[in-house]
């Protein structure tokens, strides 16, 4: 069932928005956020409208939503106004911005380049400011991704921090809410607004010393790990170096894992609308199909150990490393090269998403003319903590 739209966004925009007002919801007329304007993510339920997920068939079967999702009331309650529903890859599979039905969000910082996805609506909308803050997901690098090629702030919260009820899953093991800025300040504010009360951890950062892992930097290109070394150096702070998981284990162990909870919630749907996908997405449903049941609980069990390595060796620290490998690929990037370089991401990101921890992502390198972002990853809930340090470093 389609929602009302109080306005048509024009065909450029349409890449952008799926639905967009002047605004779409009114936030409370005072509070913290008061002046700010949303884009909501295509898979939050919005009072009065459907959810659409980044497919045209879902989204004309789907009910409209008499309920708004947690994650956006509370963003309305502190005095935001959201601006409009953005796009998103189809069901939040993808990290490229790419959707075969309704074109690809342009990239704010890099016009040549693919913005990232799959909360790639909202990023682009904030890069090209019809909107000052993006509310995304971010269950592989969803959020870190589009932030590092378009230039933003971007955090991924503590799983679990923020509530996830009225959003369509991807994989429930993963899935984090999280927003882009274009600036630290505003994303502080709606960590602040957002992030349950009594949740929050502090890192210990008192000499200055930040955490390396030199395998991560032996997997990001040539380039954006000269440029990381360089900006570290400009921090003047210790380094203390540490060892993780290999970062392959960690991508390999996350793909199953969400590729499996992936297809045990859509798979069925999948089943039932052959030939509604775009290709890429299609395909990554199709290899979710055929993981095992063995296959699963191996996995699972890999990811119980992983994530106690992983946050044994962060501690009460803070790991530095590039966001993503290198910037974004050109929009011209055949498929082959996109999936080549979404492989070559999950091994930076799977960090954060085996272990359930808060990263964010400042706008602090340039590789090739192009944003790449520094991420900082942090103990669980220690979401305002990094994003404070963040602001410290920049």
């Amino acid at each position: 069932m389609a929602d009302a739209r109080p306005g048509r966004p024009t065909a450029f925009a349409r890449t952008i928005w799926r639905v967009v007002g002047d605004p779409l919801v009114h936030g409370a007329p005072d509070g913290p956020l008061t002046g700010i304007r949303v884009a909501v993510k295509d898979l939050y339920a919005v009072r009065g409208h459907v959810v659409g997920a980044g497919n045209p068939t879902w989204e004309r079967s789907a009910s409209v939503s008499t309920v708004t999702a947690p994650a956006v009331q509370v963003l309305l309650d502190a005095g935001a106004d959201v601006t409009g529903i953005a796009r998103t890859d189809e069901f939040a599979y993808s990290l490229a911005g790419r959707n075969a039905h309704f074109g690809s969000p342009p990239n704010g910082a890099a016009p040549t380049r693919i913005g990232g996805g799959s909360s790639s609506g909202s990023a682009s909308a904030v890069a090209l400011g019809q909107a000052d803050l993006g509310l995304g997901t971010d269950t592989a690098g969803s959020l870190r991704v589009p932030s590092s090629y378009q230039g933003l702030w971007g955090l991924r919260t503590t799983h679990g921090s923020v509530p996830r009820d009225g959003l369509v899953p991807l994989a429930q093991s993963f899935d984090t809410v999280g927003w882009i800025a274009r600036s630290a300040s505003v994303l502080a504010a709606a960590a602040g607004a957002s992030i349950r009360p009594g949740a929050d951890v502090d890192v210990d950062v008192d000499d200055g010393t930040l955490l390396v892992c030199d395998a991560l930097l032996d997997a990001v290109e040539p380039a954006t790990a000269e440029a990381f070394r360089g900006w570290l150096a400009t921090t003047r702070r210790p380094v203390r170096r540490i060892d993780l998981p290999p970062p392959d284990d960690l991508a390999e162990t996350l793909r199953i894992v969400q590729a499996a909870e992936a297809w045990r919630i859509h798979g069925p749907w999948v089943d039932a609308h052959p030939g509604a996908l775009g290709d890429d997405v299609a395909a990554r449903f199709a290899a979710a199909a055929t993981i095992t049941a063995e296959d699963e609980a191996l996995a699972r069990e890999r990811l119980d150990r992983l994530r106690t390595r992983v946050r044994e060796a962060i501690g009460t620290g803070v790991l530095t490393l590039p966001t993503v490998p290198g910037p974004a690929p050109l929009r011209t990037a055949t498929g082959d090269t996109v999936q080549r370089t979404r492989l070559a991401t999950l091994r930076m990101t799977a960090v954060a998403g085996v272990g359930g921890l808060p990263a964010v992502s400042a706008p602090f390198l340039r590789v090739e003319d192009a944003p790449v972002g520094v991420c900082l990853l942090g103990p669980a809930g220690s979401d305002r903590a990094i994003v404070a340090l963040a602001r410290t470093l920049s």
